[in-house]
């Protein structure tokens, strides 16, 4: 038996796949292709619902569960401002599992889809996050640093390894953010993650649909480049989101302002602020990934998008992954042996 057998068991038997290696769900990106050839080649897909309109994201789970043949997830962005359509048609689908994602769903909202029988993750960005979600009843936890892409939180996962991978027992926890190679992979594992949850790499596969400029500027940019946004206001919270500084960028500065204004006037409020600001997010990534606009559009990605070099087909992908993870744990068996 390979020793990455061993020590991603926990993982595997949770998911109930060959590889507990997660495909992230990325909005506009993870659609039926990605995620049929990920579970295709036995890791773990998330289908990303983003703000879809509720009737085409019903065709689009509902082509996941005719289409796939072992488990996957449906990613629900719980600050969407669409997210409670999305939440009750998913209650009536036969769903194996459901990733509470953007914010963190309440204990309600948890138990009920629970009830249905689906299982049920949730990301944690701070230890106190993790032991709220461990009490509302999440079946595991997604552990994602700052590093990552797309909405983060403000810790990076050095830190909230210490913090809450090293603390907590009670559910299966997978980690995510910065992640791009079987090495690193492999001593995320010995650290006790259940298994790892990659995004950016998989924009760089040929099954990936996004624009073609898109991956372009996936492979041109530096790790340095995937920046976060700031908050300029406390009246006005928004989730930080990690992209690729360009133009669209930007922009969200520029919004982000606008609307404080706007709050200060009394024009708008909070809710129909928050709304603007992921509305804004929702467009623009479809921008860059569907159009090819990468000057304006968002180019959501993770500090990883520095490690990206080439285009490869995901079964390859993945196989260079479990690859390289289990020639380090055999390089780490061998030191600890000496």
């Amino acid at each position: 038996m390979a020793i990455i057998d061993k020590i991603w068991k926990q993982g595997k038997d949770f998911l109930n796949v060959e590889y507990p290696i997660i495909s992230g769900a990325m909005t506009w990106i993870s659609n039926y292709d990605l995620v049929k050839a990920i579970s295709d080649n036995g890791a773990f897909p998330v289908m990303a619902g983003g703000n879809m309109p509720a009737e085409l994201f019903e065709q689009e789970v509902q082509k996941c569960i005719d289409g796939l043949e072992h488990p996957f997830a449906v990613n629900l962005i719980t600050i969407a401002p669409n997210y409670r359509q999305h939440y009750e048609i998913l209650l009536k689908k036969d769903v194996p599992f459901v990733v509470f994602a953007g914010s963190f769903p309440s204990k309600k909202d948890v138990e009920t889809m629970k009830n249905t029988g689906k299982k049920t993750m949730s990301f944690a960005s701070t230890n106190s996050i993790a032991e709220q979600q461990i009490r509302y009843g999440v079946d595991a936890l997604i552990l994602e640093g700052n590093e990552a892409g797309g909405h983060i939180g403000f810790v990076s996962l050095i830190i909230l390894l210490q913090q809450v991978l090293f603390e907590f027992n009670d559910v299966p926890i997978f980690v995510a953010g910065g992640i791009a190679t079987g090495k690193m992979m492999a001593h995320l594992l010995l650290m006790g993650a259940a298994g790892c949850q990659l995004g950016t790499r998989f924009v760089m596969s040929e099954e990936c649909t996004a624009h073609p400029e898109f991956k372009k500027a996936f492979r041109r940019a530096h790790a340095r480049q995937a920046v976060a946004t700031p908050q300029y206001d406390s009246r006005l919270p928004v989730v930080a989101v990690r992209g690729i500084k360009n133009k669209g960028m930007e922009d969200f500065g520029k919004l982000q302002l606008k609307l404080i204004k706007e709050l200060e006037s009394g024009k708008i409020s909070r809710e129909k602020a928050q709304y603007e600001v992921e509305n804004f997010w929702m467009g623009s990534l479809r921008k860059a990934v569907v159009d090819g606009d990468v000057n304006y559009g968002s180019l959501m990605a993770g500090q990883s998008v520095g490690l990206m070099k080439d285009i490869s087909p995901i079964k390859d992908i993945i196989q260079e992954l479990i690859r390289d993870a289990e020639s380090e744990l055999v390089k780490v068996k061998g030191i600890l042996s000496m």
